[in-house]
């Protein structure tokens, strides 16, 4: 485990300075962990793809609909509009994080290096005519949102670290849970929290 680069005070060495995390993390074995990963995001439908802005160094995110899945699931493939801003900025820094969240609270946190692919034979297979609605056809007999439009692409996220929460039990429950922790100071188990590396990440290909 790397050294830790911030701290702001000195906890009793037998207690965990994280005690959330340390009651929620959860270690089943990888098919499971992968499994309830894909099947969350497939629940999600839609995540926000953060990358880095190319003129700027900042962070930027925005919402886009989970187009398919290939590697086991944990690679990522989403439409885009070649000539939007995100493609300048992946062409420059290809690192990316995509994050998922539903009204419960349950998330999901996929890092990774993302691919510009415009083969056509990939993004025939996986068009949807709903992309005409957002790129519009220009009438020039070419740029008409159709499978053959140069506009557009797919971007590939190849996944290297995943790390994720679905809750345990009913939304009661963890209400209850929630409350006794705040009178005892015990942190409630309410998520199955867990970490998938890019070792295990390398063996879904």
């Amino acid at each position: 485990m790397s050294q830790k680069q911030f701290s702001n005070t000195d906890v009793p060495g037998d207690k965990p300075a994280d005690p959330y995390k340390a009651t929620n993390l959860t270690e089943p074995d990888l098919k499971e962990k992968v499994q309830d990963l894909v099947s969350f995001m497939e629940s999600c439908k839609f995540g926000m793809m953060t990358t880095r802005i190319e003129s700027s160094g900042l962070l930027t995110s925005r919402c886009m609909a989970l187009a398919a899945k290939e590697g086991g699931g944990v690679d990522l493939l989403f439409h885009t509009n070649t000539e939007s801003g995100k493609t300048d900025d992946l062409k420059n820094d290809p690192k990316i994080n995509i994050a998922f969240l539903n009204s419960t609270g349950e998330w999901a946190s996929v890092s990774g290096e993302a691919e510009i692919v415009t083969d056509r034979e990939m993004v025939r297979k996986y068009y949807s005519p709903a992309l005409k609605a957002w790129l519009g056809d220009l009438e020039d007999g070419k740029h008409d949102g159709g499978p053959e439009d140069p506009r557009i692409g797919v971007i590939k996220v190849k996944a290297v670290t995943a790390t994720y929460a679905i809750a345990t039990g009913t939304a009661l429950g963890r209400g209850v849970d929630i409350v006794k922790g705040a009178i005892t100071g015990a942190a409630p188990k309410v998520n199955k929290l867990r970490e998938i590396s890019e070792a295990e990440l390398q063996q879904c290909e």
